[in-house]
């Protein structure tokens, strides 16, 4: 039979040559088996090895190895995160929030009872959980006289300041996403330099426009006119509070709108509808999630506002952050604490409320064609074309008495002195650094230490934002409930923070007879770190949310591992996102206080805002002096790295 099929073949390779020649059947064929050899074992040069070589067998192993580590491979970084997040955010804030259960030995709720049951918190809501009547409550809060307490007055004023900062920044978005001049990428980085001024800056900024010898009462006095007492008022710490947010409205919204598909309008047009019903129908809808996302970060922000209210109304217009201060302050730690969770769970809750909605309201993708944008410049003086640019010329007056007459009065007043223009508080920042003993605060030490905190800050936060951005937008039962876990830093006190990291890994850990402690330099990039990520995760996630999943699922049918599909398709899709996140975390930590302040108390870790509070118990102009080399070395840096990635889809 063997030789019956090896003669078949010999004849079949005969037919394929000329027929003209003699048959020479010449050497074996390669494909031909001869029996003899075969069974003496000889043939197995003949034809291919079964064993595949050493090389090959360590490729295959390779590339096994690989595959299953890219496969796990954003598991492995979720757990490394959560592991990070759990030493550095949540077991420090837990031992903190513990003071408020635990009290000399024993569990109890008593601290909280006290709380909600006190009229100075609550008002007169506090009489229902004394067993008051509902209706006699709602009767006295419907009355002139009524009481809503330190909670009531903080949620108040958070919800004025968030009106007020998407009154402001919804004709900055417009200017932005449908007109063109010159300097308008310029213009929409810097929207949100003012979010990322360190607060102490930004209350020195007010005092100097709006206090008793500020440059509003300098105009008036000028013009003939008498002064005004506006320190302490309400309405300058709404404005402050405007001025922080209402840029980060325009930005997301700028996004939102520059997201929209001409061609959906142009085809609404089409079918009669009006300018007026084609934006109502087609445009807004898709700027009511991004305006609601700055509006619940407005008023996140604004809750736990504490150096403003501080430094613009006092006690007497304290909000809960500044009694959590004052508490801490006292050692009053489980009464702190106590308010501090209230503060958390209120910040959580409008949190878990604007991520519920965007998870049904989020838009899915990119314009096809977006928008053109008009010049600024009316082509035609018709009431059309002159209508919109007018009112953008009455909201240019309102931006620079807001936005720019602060740092503008921080400015002159740097320069401002007894005999008129003077230099002496930048040569004073030159002295200090000469001359300041051990315990006082250099100014290039400053400099220097925010920008390695920020640097390490960034490092850190990156990485973790970009992957919580990865899990938090995955579909999976309770994502959104995990993703308003994950933003708990937006909502939770930096004073809470850095105390929490000074009373657990500041002072030592204790893990199966091993202490470990994290302190100094790295404390601070640490809490640096805490507070940055959430804005990588808001400036990422909407971008991977719009990402075609058919691109990822075309990856996958290819061959390529989850791991793979993120790093060569939908990374670099978002990577102006990613680079914002970057500019974010960066600018950020460069401003953060609150955390650094307590942290850096006793140690030659100061940073620039530390400088600018510490300067500011001298007097107003060093700290003012300092305020211009914050802001100058903030600018230049958020602005470099935003140009590097362009526009974002996200904050």
């Amino acid at each position: 039979m063997v030789e019956t099929e090896t003669t078949a073949e010999t004849e079949g390779c005969g037919e394929m040559t000329n027929t003209n020649e003699p048959s020479d059947p010449g050497p074996p064929a390669a494909d031909a088996v001869d029996p003899a050899a075969d069974v003496a074992g000889g043939g197995g040069s003949d034809r291919p090895t079964a064993d595949p070589p050493a090389d090959a067998d360590a490729d295959g192993f390779t590339r096994r190895v690989q595959n299953r580590l890219e496969r796990r491979a954003i598991a492995v970084f979720g757990v490394a995160t959560t592991l990070v997040l759990v030493v550095l955010f949540y077991y420090p804030v837990a031992t903190v929030f513990l003071e408020s259960v635990y009290v000399r030995g024993t569990l109890t709720l008593s601290v909280f009872l006290e709380i909600l049951r006190d009229p100075l918190y609550f008002g007169d809501f506090a009489r229902l959980f004394r067993g008051g009547s509902p209706l006699a409550v709602a009767r006295d809060l419907l009355s002139a006289d009524r009481s809503i307490g330190v909670v009531g007055f903080t949620a108040y004023q958070a919800a004025l300041s968030t009106l007020l900062s998407v009154a402001l920044g919804l004709p900055a978005a417009y200017l932005l996403a449908r007109y063109e001049f010159r300097g308008r990428r310029t213009l929409r980085a810097l929207t949100i330099l003012p979010f990322v001024m360190p607060s102490i800056m930004v209350a020195i900024g007010f005092v100097a426009t709006f206090g008793q010898n500020g440059t509003v009462n300098a105009v008036l006095g000028a013009l003939g006119l008498g002064s005004v007492d506006l320190l302490p008022s309400l309405t300058v710490i709404l404005l402050a509070h405007a001025f922080y947010n209402a840029p980060l409205v325009a930005r997301v919204t700028t996004a939102a709108w520059e997201s929209v598909d001409a061609s959906a309008i142009e085809t609404a047009r089409s079918l009669g509808a009006s300018p007026f019903r084609a934006f109502r129908d087609v445009v807004a809808p898709q700027l009511y999630p991004a305006v609601l996302m700055g509006g619940a970060l407005a008023f996140v922000f604004t809750f736990g506002t504490f150096p403003i209210v501080l430094a613009l109304g006092g006690f007497q217009l304290a909000t809960v952050e500044v009694f959590v201060y004052r508490l801490i302050q006292d050692l009053n730690y489980a009464e702190g604490a106590a308010l501090a969770i209230v503060e958390l769970v209120i910040s959580l809750g409008i949190l878990y409320g604007y991520l519920r909605y965007e998870a049904t309201h989020v838009v899915r993708s990119r314009g096809i064609r977006p928008l053109p944008r008009r010049p600024l410049s009316p082509p035609s003086l018709s009431v059309r074309e002159l209508l919109p640019r007018l009112g953008l010329a009455l909201y240019g007056v309102v931006a620079v008495f807001v936005f720019v007459a602060p740092v503008l009065s921080m400015l002159y007043a740097s320069v401002d002195g007894a005999n008129g223009l003077t230099l002496e508080h930048y040569r004073f920042l030159l002295e200090r650094q000469e001359t300041a003993a051990a315990f006082q605060v250099r100014p290039w030490d400053a400099v220097r230490n925010s920008l390695i905190f920020a640097a390490g800050a960034l490092v850190l936060s990156l990485p973790m934002g970009v992957v919580i951005a990865v899990l938090t937008t995955r579909r999976y039962r309770g994502r959104k409930l995990v993703d308003a876990t994950l933003m708990a830093p937006l909502a939770v006190s930096g004073i809470v923070v850095g105390i929490g990291l000074l009373r657990g890994p500041v002072f030592g850990i204790e893990i199966g007879g091993w202490r470990i402690s994290v302190a100094g330099a790295v404390a601070i990039v640490a809490a640096h770190a805490v507070s940055c990520y959430p804005f990588v995760v808001r400036t990422v996630a909407p971008g991977l949310e719009s990402v075609d999943r058919t691109l990822i699922e075309s990856a996958r049918a290819l061959g390529a591992s989850r791991v793979r599909a993120l790093v060569d398709v939908e990374l670099p899709l978002i990577w102006p996102g990613v680079v914002a996140g970057a500019a974010f975390a960066f600018a950020i930590s460069m401003g953060e206080f609150s955390s650094t302040v307590i942290l850096a108390t006793g140690t030659d870790q100061f940073t620039m805002p530390v400088a600018i509070e510490r300067f500011r118990g001298r007097r107003l102009g060093p700290a003012t002096a300092m305020g211009v080399v914050l802001l100058v070395v903030t600018s230049v840096s958020f602005v470099v790295i935003d140009r590097l990635g362009g526009e974002s889809v996200g904050i």
